[in-house]
């Protein structure tokens, strides 16, 4: 919205000319979430805390994560708001991509609030039952595949890009809907199976999205698209605000969400950010990368797809001490900084790596 008054004004004051630099936006856009959560996040865990939405925690879980019961959980929500509040101020409102993105997030975000919210009022830990979990999800994944589909205008928007490869592609045609749905559907699981120790996924989060940004600014450009020898895409430029949020209300959260954990984020959260990473991917055709970048959500889901496989096909022998990877390392033993800590410093280096195939080719 402040967009488009300062486009507005810069007629009368030069000096309103740099709102149309995407660089400057994405800073303001950082900066707003940053603000907004940093302002509303004491207000919002006090509220939480008198209507006594707490977490419920799985009593065949460790242990050690039953002193956590009762903490606030739902903290999502304040993600979310600040998410939103700096996208519609800071970035081009008649730019699709940035209304993709928006309804993704808030989509996958409503799913886990319906799931956070049974989970709280019915004290128990499986919330939402898991057909109709995924039946809304994949209705949300659905949509907006074939929205994206269904308005690009150009081939490179539903290619295949195979990072590291100068011009490898494949053309995905109308294949592009069920891959753009499970890019999303997937990295919204993913990023919730993360969500299980105190800042775990949304630092992770932070870094991601701050790496898709640069991405969406290269692939928005004419000039860096082809000096990276990477699809240019008119318009996703404006995502790099979307994520510039993404990162700014990462970071707001993570000062209350930081070990030991003042409030959870919750499936509101979790859902909702692993879907908006799998939206921008798609949208600035990057799904691979991301699956780079994003290594420890995919590690995490595996290691639960492994466990239950092998469970279900050994007479009931296991992998992992438990399910998803994070616990198992509980259980040997491993302080919960350490393992956050160390899972944050293995996403700084694959992030390192998914921007490193910007130049290398």
């Amino acid at each position: 919205m402040l967009y488009y008054l300062a486009d507005y004004l810069k007629q009368f004051v030069s000096g309103f000319n740099v709102f149309t630099y995407l660089t400057f936006r994405s800073v303001l856009g950082i900066l707003t979430a940053l603000i907004f959560s940093f302002a509303f996040g004491p207000l919002m865990i006090e509220r939480l805390y008198r209507f006594k939405f707490g977490q419920p925690v799985r009593e065949d879980g460790p242990q050690t994560h039953l002193k956590k019961t009762g903490t606030p959980t739902m903290g999502g929500v304040l993600i979310l708001c600040a998410i939103s509040v700096a996208t519609l101020m800071w970035a081009d409102l008649g730019n699709r991509f940035v209304w993709f993105s928006l309804f993704v997030t808030l989509a996958f975000g409503a799913v886990g609030f319906a799931d956070d919210y049974i989970k709280i009022r019915r004290k128990d830990p499986k919330g939402l039952p898991a057909k109709q979990k995924y039946f809304w999800l994949s209705l949300a994944g659905f949509t907006v595949a074939t929205l994206i589909f269904a308005t690009h205008k150009a081939p490179a928007e539903t290619t295949l890009i195979f990072p590291f490869v100068k011009n490898a592609a494949i053309s995905l045609g109308i294949f592009f809907i069920p891959w753009a749905y499970l890019v999303i559907v997937g990295s919204s699981n993913a990023v919730n199976l993360t969500d299980g120790l105190d800042g775990l996924a949304i630092m992770p989060t932070v870094l991601v999205a701050s790496a898709l940004a640069v991405f969406a600014y290269a692939s928005g450009n004419a000039k860096f698209a082809a000096y990276l020898a990477i699809p240019y895409i008119p318009g996703c430029g404006e995502l790099a605000i979307f994520c510039a949020s993404i990162a700014g209300a990462g970071l707001g959260f993570l000062w209350f969400n930081t070990y030991p954990a003042q409030v959870f984020m919750g499936d509101v959260g979790a859902l909702a950010l692993g879907a908006a990473l799998g939206v921008v991917a798609v949208l600035v055709r990057q799904e691979l990368v991301l699956a780079i970048m994003g290594g420890v959500f995919v590690a995490e889901t595996v290691s639960v797809a492994l466990q239950v496989m092998y469970f279900k096909y050994s007479g009931g022998k296991r992998i992992f001490r438990m399910a998803p990877l994070h616990h198992h390392y509980e259980l040997k033993g491993w302080p919960e900084p350490k393992i956050i800590v160390r899972f944050w410093i293995i996403t700084l280096i694959l992030v390192l790596i998914g921007l490193s195939s910007l130049k290398v080719r």
